[in-house]
């Protein structure tokens, strides 16, 4: 079971996330406008593959002054490496200043990539982004950038949280590339892939006719009747 999942991952890691999300829409398992992030949670290394991986939650807040963590990150790095791999880090912003937030650089990246995690997503700041890059494999999705880490605490670890519209729960399975982020339902890990490329198959035809000198709009008809039947 361990390969199987691990195959399926390595395919999903080729699908650019778009792709994905229209194909997850066609097994029906959620309502069509749940399931992924807004735009501001954006993709800061667009080179990449895409991400995928297991979330490993938790609660931050680097804006309260006086805020305090007896442990520091020792119980988030605890989590991670008991987490299934690979894994993201999820960090969502509690501080009183969002926009002033700061919740990782490069000592915590190259951490967390030592204990097996591709990427973080938060919905607050980070920062060492050029530092970041030149670990290699290690995704960023943020709203933005903060020079400074203020006062860093990790508050409660492996919980439920939301980002940008898009619940998370510790173990969902993330998937994103530059379009954006979404999770993957884990019923549809077996079907999913199949479902990939009948939406590739259908979205290449349409292109052909698109691009044809015979294209009309009596031939998109019919051709998308087709595929309903």
């Amino acid at each position: 079971m361990k390969e199987e999942l691990a195959e399926i991952i390595s395919q999903l890691q080729s699908i650019d996330s778009p792709t994905l999300s229209n194909a997850i829409e066609r097994l029906h398992v959620r309502p069509l406008t749940s399931g992924y992030a807004g735009y501001d949670l954006r993709c800061v290394y667009p080179e990449l593959e895409s991400m995928v991986g297991y979330a490993v939650t938790c609660t931050a807040d680097s804006t309260t002054e006086d805020a305090t963590s007896p442990r520091g990150l020792l119980p988030l790095w605890e989590a991670l490496e008991e987490a299934p791999k690979p894994a993201v880090l999820v960090i969502k912003d509690i501080g009183t200043d969002r926009t002033r937030s700061c919740h990782l650089g490069e000592v915590m990246a190259t951490t967390a990539k030592a204990l097996g995690a591709v990427g973080c997503v938060s919905d607050g700041g980070l920062r060492d982004i050029l530092e970041i890059k030149h670990l290699g494999g290690f995704q960023l999705f943020c709203p933005g950038f903060t020079v400074s880490h203020g006062n860093p605490v990790i508050c409660d670890v492996n919980i439920e949280v939301e980002l940008s519209g898009l619940p998370i729960a510790p173990g969902d399975l993330l998937h994103g590339d530059i379009n954006g982020l979404l999770s993957v339902p884990e019923e549809v890990l077996d079907s999913v892939v199949e479902e990939v490329g009948k939406v590739r198959e259908t979205e290449a035809k349409i292109l052909e006719l698109a691009r044809s000198p015979d294209f009309s709009i009596q031939a998109l008809q019919d051709l998308q009747s087709r595929f309903r039947h």
